[in-house]
């Protein structure tokens, strides 16, 4: 057992043999920033003041030879190996926030819906306790046995009485969990869930006008996010830009639909990337964004897709006068982890 201790509020968090950093703070409710879980998105860097870590296989593209030397590693896959780790954990107040992930509830699958041709939604109600979350986080479905390592989905629903979670999952050519999910997963199976995981969550306290930007099942969060914040009567304007590359890849018409019917201050566009339509929009959402929200300053700014497509709204965000405190933004990163590991594998952090 090693002891975590949080710079500079001093708090400390207990982590067991094995365990790592992410998943002692996350068990003790703190919120650090995370997206892939596997080293490869840098979201979880922490500079770590004084202790040694065994910091496992990550991406050189999330963790820089240059940062590893200064002391940083990904929290994600680190794991410590002296008797106490020191990191640099923000604030003075450190509160824990998130609540704690738990390993492999059991679900069953309740129903199975084809949004698009290539996604698929699974609604999955629980056998035990309901997993609590909040909304925009993410949950790891797989079946090791069946040949699909554990990945990471977002929840497309705000928390329910039942404990229900919806899933929608995009099939990912050569994806061994997708293709599982898509071709064999049924009515009936029993699976397991482990999570909740993430911070791209919203601020109860921020009152402002709100851009959510998606594409794909980056639709998802986006869901859950907006369908909390109506629910709990937020009243000022939330507009969703969603961007597909044909009118058959767009989903949840109904939904959407219907939350601007009964709330005035919603309103959904959808832009279309490789066709046009008549009265519609056309073209991928940076481009388009200006004629749109030509100043977005007093916004906060939520954006879910890929990588490239997160990259490419936030930056024509920041340029039309996005805060970067109210740009928060999940992508899918890609879950492969390295088989060998790096000749720096072990690294022992600055002596403060």
């Amino acid at each position: 057992m090693s002891r975590i201790r949080l710079h500079p509020s001093g708090r400390t968090v207990d982590c067991r043999d094995g365990e790592t950093v992410l998943s002692a703070l996350e068990q003790a409710g703190y919120a650090l920033p995370n997206n892939c879980r596997a080293g490869a998105c840098g979201e979880c860097k922490v500079k770590v003041l004084e202790g040694q870590f065994d910091q496992g296989m990550v991406l050189d593209m999330a963790l820089s030879r240059a940062e590893r030397k200064d002391g940083y590693g990904l929290m994600c896959m680190a794991k410590p190996i002296s008797d106490e780790l020191v990191i640099e954990f923000g604030t003075a107040d450190a509160k824990p926030k998130l609540f704690p992930p738990r390993e492999n509830a059991p679900f069953v699958v309740t129903d199975r819906i084809p949004r698009t041709p290539r996604i698929v939604e699974l609604r999955l109600r629980p056998l035990g306790q309901p997993l609590r979350y909040w909304p925009g986080q993410y949950v790891m479905l797989g079946d090791a046995s069946a040949g699909a390592p554990p990945r990471c989905y977002s929840i497309a629903n705000a928390p329910r009485p039942d404990g229900e979670i919806v899933l929608q999952v995009t099939r990912v050519d050569g994806g061994p969990t997708s293709n599982w999910i898509h071709d064999t997963l049924d009515v009936g199976a029993t699976v397991r869930l482990s999570g909740p995981y993430g911070t791209f969550i919203g601020d109860p306290s921020v009152d402002s006008p709100v851009l959510c930007m998606a594409a794909g099942s980056g639709l998802a969060p986006i869901l859950a996010l907006t369908d909390a914040a109506l629910r709990r009567g937020y009243r000022p304007p939330v507009t969703l830009l969603f961007s597909a590359s044909t009118a058959a890849d767009v989903y949840e018409r109904g939904l959407l639909s219907y939350w601007q019917a009964r709330h005035r201050n919603f309103k959904v566009q959808v832009t279309l990337t490789r066709e046009s339509r008549e009265g519609g929009l056309t073209g991928r959402i940076p481009a388009i964004l200006p004629g749109l929200f030509p100043d977005l300053s007093g916004h906060a700014v939520f954006i879910a897709g890929s990588p490239a497509f997160v990259e490419a709204c936030a930056a024509a965000a920041r340029t039309l006068g996005a805060r970067e405190d109210r740009i928060h933004s999940e992508g899918y990163v890609s879950q492969h982890i390295p088989e060998a590991p790096p000749p720096e594998r072990l690294m022992a952090g600055a002596l403060a």
